[in-house]
């Protein structure tokens, strides 16, 4: 009952946060400003607030272990995309030493350890057995979830090899997806955790997947407002997060 009760609340903050982001954006990044405490770095930032995704949801497995291999693999997928987050991604940014408030930080470590409980909870409660992995639900949720990652992969990369090292100055980013949208990134890891939420075919991972979106669209919206604003030639035609429509 308390498991149930927090995933349906989880849905609801989603709601209430996409709400908020829309009048407010996050002060971290290129969106930095005063007055919201003390900082860190930014690459122990994501560090701190990616980390317990992957260690919490690996509690669960140890605490209950599922006897089929396929939570396994999905934990498996889910650990690909966090140990990246958490461990490679912070320290290949280029301008990682940037502050992030310590309060931001603290809000990912919140959500993500609610998100990973919720994740967890599912996959090792779920009784599912070997047939799923021929399951179209799966196979097709793995394909979106590879795209997924993979688009949002190739977007950071673009985006690091807009700076020399050391350099600390905004871009145009081009090539990829950013020839239609501002944010590609944004859009994959969108794309990443609906794919997870049709593989695991859970209402655990429909939040995920829709809290995704309700942080990351209002996110992408605001950057695409920045770069017209700071950029005089930014592409008329480029949209924010969706090819051809936001």
């Amino acid at each position: 009952m308390t498991y149930e009760l927090l995933l349906w609340s989880w849905f609801g903050v989603a709601a209430v946060t996409v709400v908020a982001l829309r009048f407010l954006s996050a002060p971290y990044g290129r969106h930095l400003r005063a007055g919201w405490g003390p900082s860190l770095p930014s690459r122990w930032g994501w560090v701190m607030m990616e980390l317990p995704a992957a260690l919490v949801i690996a509690g669960c497995f140890a605490l209950r272990p599922p006897s089929s291999p396929v939570p396994w693999l999905m934990l498996g997928l889910w650990e690909v995309h966090y140990i990246h987050r958490a461990l490679v991604f912070p320290f290949r940014m280029r301008g990682g030493g940037k502050p992030m408030p310590i309060v931001i930080s603290g809000m990912g470590v919140f959500f993500n350890c609610i998100n990973g409980y919720l994740n967890g909870h599912w996959l090792t409660a779920t009784p599912y057995d070997l047939a799923w992995l021929g399951d179209p639900r799966f196979v097709l949720g793995v394909l979106v979830m590879a795209a997924g990652f993979a688009v949002n992969l190739r977007s950071d990369a673009i985006l690091r090899g807009l700076r020399a090292p050391g350099e600390t100055a905004y871009k145009i980013p081009t090539g990829g997806l950013y020839r239609w949208i501002s944010c590609p990134n944004y859009f994959g890891e969108i794309i990443e955790w609906f794919g997870w939420a049709l593989l695991t075919w859970s209402l655990a991972g429909l939040s995920f997947a829709v809290w995704t979106a309700a942080n990351l669209v209002p996110r992408a919206l605001t950057h695409h407002r920045w770069y017209r604003e700071r950029f005089a030639d930014y592409p008329p035609d480029r949209r924010a997060i969706l090819p051809f429509v936001v």
